[in-house]
């Protein structure tokens, strides 16, 4: 398999992708990447309190389609 990036990107597309899933199999499979990949507990409190929230009310928030076409305005 390539190693530089030059090479990797002389691939096709689904080479590449093969390419790239090996890599994060690789990097995920490395025990401190789980370590990196860890929530912290903050991030964890905040995620479980949106979640509650929306469970709380479904339609508080955007729908996908909302969220696409304000980006897309800001562009």
């Amino acid at each position: 398999m390539a190693t530089h990036l030059e090479d990797i990107l002389k691939l096709s597309v689904s080479e590449r992708i093969l390419w790239a899933e090996a890599l994060w199999k690789s990097i995920a499979s490395e025990k401190k990447s789980e370590e990196l990949l860890e929530l912290s507990l903050e991030h964890k409190k905040l995620l479980d309190e949106e979640l509650s929230s929306c469970k709380k009310d479904p339609t508080s928030g955007s729908s996908w389609q909302d969220v696409k076409t304000r980006i897309r305005k800001k562009k």
